[in-house]
């Protein structure tokens, strides 16, 4: 048996309780967590935000070791160290063809089959993103899980199963940050961290961050950003008056409210770019007068998962992390075990802290 956390319906608390794991069936695998991060889509899937059938195990950044392999699996053998990909890709379909795995239509397959049952009483239990890492060990497809890069440490790395990819995909490839370029990052928790980093990495100045909790200045400041600003009415003519007056050439929101959105591409420059990364809810309804849109001349895109390919992009950012320019430590505030994934929810709404991280 497995100790999991539960969401035993959507707005329930989560319960620390044992689930019964089957072995790997064929062309599965099953890997022993050593870390599993607690991201804001967690919390959209416990509260319904986002669709989560349940009962359900949630959580979707983790990595840890494979313990066992089902019949048919050649990319992995026992004793590999992965990261889980909770969006992995089909490679057949529409999405796929056109060289956008992120948006493949089959990636969240896994989440609606059943995976495991309760010890108590053979409940038949959800993936949480078809990982389901809040909990010692899961069970996932083979192309569901990446193998580690050497010179990663295993406890980080669950990091880049979501808020590294994220992050590193919303400044390469959704944003297209290059040297020079001034950048605003509205939300400086996981992701937002992740972003700052990455934007850093790219050579953006000046780097600006913006969030309601004074307290996140030092980590903002700690992963790379030039400013850091209190979001507010005005934000958008702070941010003006840091980058001489015209606002920024990308903004990229990392919050998924209406205001921040709004906010982030009120900030940019005629010609700017905004990057919507954070997930919100269909109450967040967003709106621009018809001669702004043509005046400004701003684009507006979303972002899914970074618009990236894990399986391109792990390796280049494990890179960064060997040669010390990207640290993965310095997303986390906090390490906890899974009694404390509530308090990590909480933390998330109070906007407190960076990433809480789960160790086994």
């Amino acid at each position: 048996m497995v100790r999991a956390a539960v969401l035993t319906a959507v707005n329930a608390p989560l319960e620390i309780t044992e689930i019964d794991l089957p072995k790997p069936g064929p062309g599965q695998v099953r890997v022993k967590l050593t870390a599993a991060g607690v991201c804001h889509s967690d919390l959209s899937l416990s509260n319904g935000t986002l669709r989560q059938q349940a009962p359900a195990v949630l959580g979707h950044e983790g990595a840890g070791v494979v313990s066992a392999v089902g019949e048919g699996v050649t990319s992995v053998a026992t004793g590999d160290r992965v990261v889980l990909n909770w969006a992995p890709s089909c490679g057949n379909c529409h999405f796929c063809a056109l060289d956008e795995p992120w948006l493949c239509a089959h990636a969240g397959a896994a989440a609606d089959t059943p995976y495991a049952t309760l010890a108590a009483d053979s409940t038949a239990l959800y993936p949480g993103l078809g990982t389901a890492a809040f909990a010692e060990e899961t069970v996932v497809p083979a192309h569901a899980v990446l193998p580690l890069p050497d010179g990663v440490p295993l406890v980080d790395a669950a990091l880049l199963g979501c808020a590294v990819l994220t992050g590193y995909g919303a400044v390469f490839h959704a944003a297209k940050v290059v040297e020079g370029e001034s950048v605003v990052v509205f939300g400086v928790g996981g992701v937002g961290l992740a972003v700052l980093q990455c934007a850093r990495i790219a050579g953006a100045g000046p780097l600006i961050a913006v969030d309601i909790s004074p307290e996140k200045e030092e980590l903002a400041r700690a992963a790379g950003a030039t400013d850091f600003l209190i979001a507010g009415d005005d934000t958008g003519k702070r941010v003006r008056a840091l980058t001489e007056g015209y606002g920024a050439d990308v903004a990229i929101e990392c919050v998924g409210r209406a205001d921040t959105i709004r906010a982030a591409w009120t900030s940019t420059r005629r010609g700017g770019r905004t990057t919507v990364v954070g997930i919100g809810g269909k109450d967040q309804q967003v709106t621009f007068s018809a001669l702004e849109l043509f005046y400004f001349g701003r684009t507006l895109s979303g972002c899914v998962y970074g618009n990236s390919d894990p399986v391109r992009d792990l390796p280049a950012i494990a890179e960064h992390v060997r040669a010390g320019r990207l640290d993965l430590s310095a997303l986390v505030t906090d390490r906890i075990a899974l009694e404390g994934i509530p308090a990590a929810f909480d933390a998330m709404l109070a906007g407190r802290g960076g990433r809480a991280l789960i160790v086994f």
